[in-house]
């Protein structure tokens, strides 16, 4: 299983969150491969600023690289990429986490 996750900064109100969760169900019906896609907003005390998260699922790589250049999330991204203030990502395989000893992994 591939792993994206897209930490932000964003500030922005009610309706721009509503619209970006509207994206994210274009992304989930039009793009193959995706396993899990949400976006929500991150509570952690140690966010440092970091207000707001996409985290996505995919059966391999080769659907992520999809996905990336799917009008969805290019759609996605150019609605977003004005509110965004700051932000971090991480992709990657994610398979052996599911099977890390106790004490290990996520």
């Amino acid at each position: 299983m591939f792993m994206h996750v897209v930490l932000m900064e964003i500030a922005a109100d009610a309706a721009f969150h509503a619209e970006v969760e509207r994206w994210c169900e274009r992304v989930r019906r039009e793009c193959d491969g995706v396993l899990g896609y949400a976006y929500g907003e991150n509570t952690a005390a140690r966010a440092d600023g970091l207000s707001h998260a996409v985290v996505a699922h995919f059966v391999d790589e080769a659907a992520h690289d999809a996905y990336q250049t799917s009008p969805a999330h290019q759609g996605m991204k150019a609605f977003m990429a004005p509110e965004i203030r700051r932000i971090v990502v991480f992709d990657g395989d994610v398979a052996d986490l599911a099977h890390a000893p106790p004490g290990r992994g996520a």
